[in-house]
């Protein structure tokens, strides 16, 4: 008899869809996989089910920019009954690979996918089983005998060879449920589905507030045309205090969806795995931000952009970002809204990129499997200065909530306040939250709303926060470090009251978000050495070491790494 390898994949959302696909795909009958899933459904995760969305959120990706599963997007859509169309106001005739479509009906896909994946394995005579309605309480890591106890609610304990984690997103509760209106996240979004008179604040302006501003405006009013076409909002009686008041550290709203040259955010003009690998092997083990930025930014635009790459050709990371944010701080961030909705549209009818916010994309996400070894200088320049504008141009809101956001700050209804950083939100027992800010004049601001809504989007989970508290305690796994290139900035960061460790060799580490693990996402302990048991690809607790999660990008390109390990 064969050796059978046991492979449990924990959760059944996208990241779980993805590492199945690729199990089956190996076509390796010599394993076997258990899918947990906390639901009663594989495929939607939080994000395209009731947890994420309601009938009125929509994908910010289209067709043709997921990975590609067992049918393409376009195609099945033509199948989905008249009844679940018409739900969505969608006609399958006028659907195409470069639409968005409802979140929900985005989940559909994605359990039918899942499906279709089942229905492979068992034509391939890959052994598999699903355990719905399942919670992981724990995870036991047994080195003597090579072996990964899960267990499930508390009760049944599993053995298994190999464990993949996909948990998925996780938002805490620190003040939700003790404040009456005070809401940790938007999610799920029926909670803040609330009919209102008064002043909501939200804080943040990211898809996750997009997902906020378009449930509050619903219970509160209703969109209309005009008679030249243009999208209005009307406040019902009952809310004619209403109105959203958007909180951001920058001051500015996410861009618009735009044409992509590639839709997957890949570039044959990207350093090669290997040719980092001997960058960093050169650079004293470090990867180097700067280079990165070089290589994987401003040469991709020479070639295709060359008046573009002129101007920022002698410019530093600091410097070009300082002056993209220069440019969108000097307009009304909602005027800045219209005109780069404008942009968009041309760049989509001329199918023509927008190409160095396509590049920012694709650095974004080329950076993030190799960010592991930038040194803690580099890891802090990127958090401060290249990820906000990142967050900024790489949203993609589609078009239809762009207009929404205008219709809605036409009404009066909308508003954003640039805060900086040093803002608070203090909770008040009676409900809601205090606004403490200082105004652009420097006036500080104390601000009662009696309805609060973090919108930051996912936080990156710190180490303490690690769901599965036996691999805390066995030391099987580590809290996430970056080292200093040079000891006295580590120093000096520390007198500064960061968070940074000395170690016996007196080599200083900054502490980031989440757990440590290699580059093939298997976890690692304190000593360094890697677990080839236990794998993650949770993203809420990886952050420190994968500052961007690119959604269904992410699911493909991470189960792709971990498979070459899995089943080398």
């Amino acid at each position: 008899m064969k050796n059978i390898i046991r492979i449990a994949i924990l959760g059944g959302g996208p990241s779980g869809l993805f590492m199945f696909k690729r199990l089956v795909e190996s076509g390796n009958t010599a394993i076997t996989v258990t899918i947990f899933e906390r639901k009663n459904k594989l495929g939607s995760g939080m994000p395209y089910s009731a947890e994420g969305a309601n009938d009125e959120h929509i994908t910010n990706v289209s067709g043709n920019e997921i990975p590609p599963l067992v049918t393409p997007l376009d195609q099945w859509v033509k199948k989905v009954s008249k009844d679940t169309l018409d739900k969505y106001h969608m006609d399958a005739a006028n659907f195409n690979e470069f639409k968005v479509l409802p979140r929900l009906l985005f989940g559909q896909y994605l359990t039918a996918q899942f499906d279709l994946l089942q229905k492979q394995a068992r034509e391939a005579g890959i052994a598999y089983k699903v355990q719905y309605n399942s919670t992981i309480t724990d995870i036991i890591d047994q080195p003597e005998k090579g072996i990964v106890v899960v267990e499930v609610d508390g009760l049944e304990r599993f053995d298994f060879d190999h464990v993949v984690i996909c948990t998925g997103h996780n938002w805490p509760h620190k003040h939700e449920g003790k404040i009456p209106n005070y809401f940790d996240s938007p999610y799920p979004p029926s909670k803040i589905a609330l009919q209102l008179n008064h002043a909501v604040a939200i804080k943040g302006s990211s898809l996750t507030a997009v997902d906020a501003i378009r449930t509050l405006s619903r219970y509160n009013g209703i969109f209309d045309k005009d008679a030249n076409g243009q999208l209005i909002y009307k406040l019902s009686a009952k809310s004619l205090s209403f109105k959203m008041v958007l909180h951001t550290r920058n001051g500015m709203l996410p861009a618009v969806r735009f044409h992509l040259d590639n839709s997957h955010l890949v570039n044959d003009r990207l350093l090669t795995k290997e040719e980092i690998k001997a960058h960093i092997k050169s650079n004293g083990g470090f990867l180097s931000l700067d280079y990165i930025f070089e290589k994987d930014f401003k040469l991709p635009i020479k070639s295709k952009e060359p008046a573009f790459y002129e101007k920022i050709k002698d410019m530093r990371m600091e410097e070009f970002v300082a002056t993209m944010i220069d440019l969108r701080e000097r307009v009304d961030p909602f005027q800045l809204l219209k005109g780069e909705y404008t942009e968009a549209e041309k760049s989509i009818q001329r199918e023509k990129s927008i190409y160095w916010k396509e590049m920012l994309g694709v650095l974004s996400f080329a950076l993030n499997y190799p960010a592991k070894h930038l040194s803690a200088e580099d890891m802090q320049r990127l958090q401060t200065t290249l990820t906000p504008l990142i967050s900024i141009v790489i949203a993609y809101i589609p078009q239809s909530s762009s207009q929404e956001l205008l219709a809605l700050h036409r009404a009066g209804v909308l508003e954003l306040i640039p805060v900086g950083d040093d803002s608070t939100v203090e909770p008040r027992e009676k409900g809601g939250a205090i606004y403490r800010y200082a105004d652009p004049s420097g006036i500080e601001q104390a601000v009662y709303f009696q309805t609060y809504v973090d919108c930051v989007g996912q936080p990156h989970l710190p180490f303490e926060e690690f769901p599965f508290k036996s691999l805390i305690n066995d030391h099987t796994i580590s809290p996430a470090k970056l080292k200093f290139k040079n000891p006295q900035e580590g120093i000096k960061t520390m007198n500064e009251g960061k968070p940074v460790i000395k170690d016996d060799n007196d080599d200083y580490y900054l502490q980031v978000a989440g757990i440590t693990i290699n580059d093939y996402f298997q976890v690692v302990d304190a000593y360094g050495a890697f677990n080839d048991r236990i794998y993650m690809m949770a993203v809420p607790y990886i952050g420190g070491y994968n500052p961007d999660y690119s959604g269904l990008d992410f699911s493909e390109e991470a189960s792709g790494i971990i498979i070459e390990r899995l089943l080398p």
